[in-house]
């Protein structure tokens, strides 16, 4: 990456370290992956690249709650893209861990009591082996087929909006998926790209959709017909819903259940811990 990426929770030791005046700090300037000891200057923090970060930009980061800032050359920016083509922002917000990213201002992980990384785990998990070749039909920040990737499977990742992978370039936790040779990036509609894959071409299919009222097509019988073809005889269907006991949850997860059987999974589970249905064709 050529820039660093700092949010509110990244400037408290550099104010700390400057309110007792203090010569430098220890901070991460990409989100907690790592860390670095940074020198407190008079008018900013001195940055690795000799650049220096002011106090009046520092402030500015302070006060935006959790929005996640890429540095370049000491110049701060918000790492925000609106989409004209689909009318919806695009943030990329802290948490103690990897970010997640606000899709017009709803996050797009789970982070109440939790992070998108350990969220990421745990689909990972309620699958079990994911075999050689997976299907990821919502790329977002990346996260899912990183993981994926990591298990050794060879991962095609579909993002319908170029605007999220702008986002997901500036997120130093999704470098792996620009960078790992085994993931293939798709740019369009999961909906009509999973039509172009041949019959059984895949041992799992990660379906993380938007939600129902943003993507209803995703939770479509035709898609889900089309999950089934694409997957192998015994392969895997990850289907995240959302909280499964909650109002929305239950309604959306019947719908789906009742559609997945009718496109011809047999065995559907519901997993309560990654908030998922996985099925078995």
């Amino acid at each position: 990456m050529n820039h660093f990426v700092l949010a509110r929770l990244h400037t408290v030791p550099l104010v700390e370290a400057r309110k007792h005046g203090l010569p430098g700090a220890i901070a991460s300037l990409d989100l907690n992956l790592t860390q670095v000891e940074l020198a407190i200057e008079l008018d900013g923090v001195r940055l690795p690249d000799a650049s220096l970060l002011t106090w009046l930009s520092i402030d500015t980061i302070a006060k935006k709650d959790d929005n996640c800032f890429a540095v370049i050359g000491g110049i701060s920016e918000p790492i925000h893209r609106f989409s004209t083509r689909y009318n919806r922002g695009y943030t990329l917000r802290a948490t103690m861990a990897a970010p997640t990213m606000l899709i017009s201002g709803i996050p797009m992980h789970r982070i109440k009591g939790t992070t998108p990384d350990v969220d990421t785990l745990k689909k990972i998990a309620a699958i079990g082996r994911l075999g050689a070749r997976v299907l990821d039909t919502s790329t977002g920040l990346g996260y899912t087929a990183v993981r994926a990737a990591e298990t050794g499977a060879a991962v095609t990742t579909i993002e319908l909006d170029p605007a999220v992978i702008e986002i997901a370039r500036q997120n130093p936790w999704s470098q792996a998926l620009f960078d790992n040779p085994k993931i293939g990036q798709q740019i369009g509609s999961s909906f009509d790209l999973i039509r172009t894959f041949a019959d059984g071409q895949f041992d799992t299919v990660l379906h993380d959709p938007p939600t129902f009222t943003l993507a209803g097509e995703l939770y479509s019988l035709e898609f889900y017909k089309q999950v089934h073809r694409v997957l192998r005889r015994g392969g895997t269907f990850f289907h995240y819903i959302g909280d499964l006991e909650s109002r929305s949850g239950q309604s959306v997860g019947k719908g789906a259940i009742r559609r997945m059987q009718e496109a011809g999974f047999k065995r559907i589970e519901k997993r309560n811990d990654a908030f998922a249905l996985v099925a078995v064709k």
